[in-house]
């Protein structure tokens, strides 16, 4: 397994599962804010929420393999699920796939 924003699209654009995991920007940021205190630095929320937003808007806007799910990739959102569950996800979708594709000949 592979994870980086343009995995699907440029490093493996053939995979036999493509997962685009994404979560809302506020989530995000408060995710590395929980990290960063869990280390005992400071962080400031609007700061790190402004980097994620700056962030997103580079990449997306970049010309060269911009941020954007592969076209046949299952779209994760994990906004509201833990660290479990959002794995509990992805495996669903690679099993699912697994299925589907035990029932075909090559």
């Amino acid at each position: 397994m592979l994870d980086g924003r343009d995995i699907g699209t440029v490093v493996c654009p053939d995979a036999d599962v493509k997962i685009f995991v994404d979560a809302a920007p506020e989530v995000r940021a408060r995710r590395r804010w929980l990290e960063l205190k869990e280390r005992g630095e400071e962080a400031d929320f609007g700061d790190i929420l402004a980097q994620v937003m700056a962030r997103d808007a580079r990449d997306r806007g970049r010309s060269n393999a911009p941020l954007k799910p592969a076209a046949d990739a299952h779209l994760l959102d994990t906004s509201k699920l833990d660290i479990e569950a959002a794995f509990r996800a992805a495996r669903q979708i690679i099993d699912a796939r697994i299925q589907a594709g035990s029932g075909r000949r090559g």
